[in-house]
Formats: structure tokens, sequence, C-alpha cells
């Protein structure tokens, strides 16, 4: 069979230009299962910056400052080796996930996903009405009508849009920023005004016009799922081997015709403009829309349900049932060691951490007859809600810590702290060039942390 269909984009005509997508409002059990869940995650997404663990937000995602929050807890640029084996883990996961259950995620928790088929779309649906009434009203020459209904309608996109970016905001510089922004003069905020107008206007532009182009230009994963998929993933799959030959409904029976009446239902409230008959392509987000509209049609005319359901190619083709093959064994453990390690770095993680650097360019210095000191400076991040008074001390080597200006460091909550010490060895204690020593961090009797550095001295 040709895959024609295959050659071009649902989107994009012969010609290249947009090719604009009237999907019905879909209705069944996948889709009312889909509202509870958006619903959900637009109370957590709209609650998040409020909600304060610790005194501290859930979630903060400060690139500006390098400051991150996850639970509660505070990261800092010296805790991205976590993020980076989090990342690691991240992208196995979606490789697993994806074998296993194709793009599960893309139509019941992507946010791209969630914002335009539960929000935006259905703010459309209330306004203009279904597909075919919208499709009418874009033809329509502008008059009274059209203007109240588009005006009405890109109005609250924009508002909506406006509402997002802010709270998206919220997780970047963190609410009580975004209150001071919001309730401050203009002209003392005009720099988070701007970031403000380009997030919404950026909001305002996928949604109302570039829509389900994102899944289908500008996402990579789509893409990505033409490698990790393989005969036994889990997708929204069309049973051809039931509904094949297709035909039209008639109430006399016909034998040699299959269970698809080619009504076009699951073609009609597709978001992406797709016919999912033709198999597996990188437009279908899995949003399970075609999934109910069959049915509909299925039980109206008294056939079988799930002509389209969640399976995998053995599972039409051969009747096999979905197996955990060896390869997602494999990939199921690397994710379970690398998820084990993240769990155990952020369960032994110090409260507060640093590093100690020998001044550059100086050689050690002869104190009397019998020592040898080294200037360091120390760069100390307190990742608690408390000051921090701290005192250095060192581990099993003879000699002692000189604290410049004041006997400890103070490291004030969630901020950074700095001091200048000497460490003073006496010769005996030193037999090679560069010996290493180990420096412990009390905050009075209590031991924080250990810190390591290198003391420089004659060579014997």
């Amino acid at each position: 069979m040709e895959e024609t269909f295959r050659d071009s984009l649902a989107t994009v005509d012969r010609q290249g230009k947009r090719s604009w997508i009237y999907s019905q409002q879909p209705n069944g059990k996948f889709y009312n299962a889909r509202s509870v869940l958006s619903f959900l995650y637009f109370l957590a997404f709209f609650a998040g910056p409020f909600i304060k663990l610790n005194g501290r937000p859930l979630f903060l995602f400060n690139v500006l400052e390098g400051r991150f929050i996850l639970f509660g807890a505070i990261f800092w640029p010296q805790d991205f080796f976590i993020f980076g084996l989090a990342m690691l883990a991240f992208i196995l996961f979606i490789v697993l996930f994806t074998m296993a259950f194709g793009r599960l995620f893309c139509g019941w928790a992507c946010p791209q996903t969630i914002f335009m088929e539960m929000l935006f779309r259905r703010v459309e649906y209330w306004i203009e009405g279904d597909a075919p009434a919208q499709k009418l009203l874009n033809q329509a020459p502008w008059n009274t009508d059209k203007i109240i209904k588009k005006t009405s309608k890109h109005t609250i996109f924009y508002l909506l849009s406006f509402l997002i970016a802010n709270t998206f905001l919220a997780y970047i510089i963190g609410i009580d920023s975004l209150i001071e922004i919001v309730t401050g003069p203009v002209t003392e905020h005009t720099g988070g005004l701007a970031a403000m107008v380009i997030f919404a206007g950026v909001f305002y532009g996928v949604f109302a016009f570039f829509r389900e182009q994102v899944c289908t230009v500008v996402c990579p994963y789509g893409r990505l799922q033409g490698v990790l998929l393989d005969r036994d993933s889990v997708v929204v799959a069309y049973d051809y081997t039931r509904g094949e030959p297709r035909g039209r409904f008639t109430k006399k029976a016909d034998s040699n015709l299959g269970d698809c009446i080619d009504c076009y239902q699951c073609v009609k409230v597709c978001p992406t403009g797709i016919d999912i008959r033709n198999g597996t392509q990188l437009e279908c987000v899995n949003c399970t829309a075609c999934i109910d509209a069959c049915n509909f049609m299925m039980e109206k005319t008294g056939r079988p349900l799930d002509l389209i359901r969640y399976a995998s190619e053995n599972g039409i083709a051969n009747k096999k049932p979905l197996r955990f093959t060896p390869r997602l064994r494999v990939y199921s453990s690397i994710l379970l060691i690398l998820l084990t390690a993240i769990t155990w770095m952020l369960a032994s993680r110090k409260p507060v951490s640093g590093t100690i650097m020998r001044t550059a360019g100086m050689l050690y210095q002869e104190r009397g007859t019998d020592s040898i000191t080294n200037l360091y400076r120390i760069k100390l991040v307190n990742k608690t809600t408390a000051d921090i008074p701290l005192t250095l001390k060192l581990e099993d080597t003879p000699g002692k810590i000189e604290l410049l200006g004041h006997p400890q460091i103070l490291v004030k909550e969630e901020e950074q702290g700095e001091g200048t010490f000497f460490i003073v060895l006496p010769r005996t204690a030193i037999d090679k060039r560069k010996t290493k020593l180990r420096i412990s961090l009390y905050e009075g009797d209590k031991k924080t942390g250990t810190l390591q550095t290198t003391f420089l001295g004659p060579a014997r």
C-alpha cells in the first residue's frame, strides 16, 4: 500500500501553506478521564507557587541566580552534579517509558496538550461552537457577530496566557518577588513587567495560532518516537485485522466488510488532523479522542467496541499480549540504579557545602624556624533556613587554622559566605611538596561537613 500520507503533514497543504485544523469536541470515557486529570493538573500548577515547605517554595527554578528548590530543599550550582545524574536518569526514563507505552505522556500529561485541548480549545468551543460552526465563522464576512466572537475569544486567550505566563514566572523568581512586581510601581519594575508581557505574548501566540504545530514541528519527541518505538510498544492503534476492508454502514449486513464503517469520525476529532487508520504517525499524541469517537459509532451500529484502542503492533497483528522484553529489563535496571544513586546523594547532602582554594600565585611562607604557612580562601553555601556560624579545624594533622578578621565565618540562611585563613603546620608534619589536608566545619560542637585541600611546603 502506498503510504503517501507520510510524505507531508496534515497541517500543511501542497503549496506549503498552513491548513487550519478544525477538530470536533470529543466525548467519551477517555475524554472524561482526561478532563478530571487536567483539573488536577491545573490545580497543582496554579497553586504550586503558593505552597511553601520549611519556609521555602515547593518548587523554584531561578536560573538567573543559579538557585533551585525541589520539594523545599535548596540546590546551588555546587549541586549540579546531582542534576546531571538526574537528567541522565530522566533521558533513560523517556526511552524506557516510550518503548513501553508510546506517547502516553503527550496525550495525558504534556502541558502543551493539557492547556490546548482542555483549556483554550474548550473556550473556543464555548464561544464559537463546534468544528463546523468555527469553519463557517472563519469563512463568513466580518459582521457584528463575528467581531464580537473573535474579540471575546482572543481577549480571553490573552488573559489566560497572561495568567499562565505569570504562574510560570512565579516558578522562576518566586511568588513573593512576583507579587512585589505586580503591586509595586511600574517605574521600579519595568524589567519584570516586560518579562510578563513577553511571556504572555509567547503563550498567546502558541495557543491561539501555532497550536498543534508545536507537537508536529517543534517538539523533538514526536521525531524520536520512530526510533524508540518497537512492535511491542503500546500506542493508540487501529485494529486493521478486524476493521478491514472498510465500507459504508448499511442496515443490510455484508460479511465481506470489516467493522470500520468509514465514517471519518476518528479523523474529525483528531487535534492534529491525521487518520489513525493509516498506522502510527509522528503527529499522533495519543490523546484518545479517536478511541472515544470510534467507540461511539461502534455502539450506535451494534458492533464491538475498541476497534481503535491502546494496543501494540504485535498485539494486533499476532494477537500477542504485551511482553516485558529483555531490552526493557536492561533499561529498567539501569534506571533503578540511577534513581537509587540520586536518592542516596539527596539524603546524604550536607546542610553546608563549600570549596577551599589556596591563594593563587603565592608560595608557602616560613614562620619562625619550625613552621610553614599557606594562605587560603574559603567559600561556603548555607542550604538551610537559619544562620550558621562555622569554625574550621584540621583533621588528623598537627597544626592550626588562623582565620583573618573573625574567629568564625557567619553564613546567613540560603546565602553564601566566605573567609580568608592561614594554615600553619610544623615542619615535622611536612614530608613532601604537596600534602593533602582535611578541614572540618563545626557549628559549635557539631560537625557539619569536611572539605579537602592541599598544603604546599618544602620538599625534603
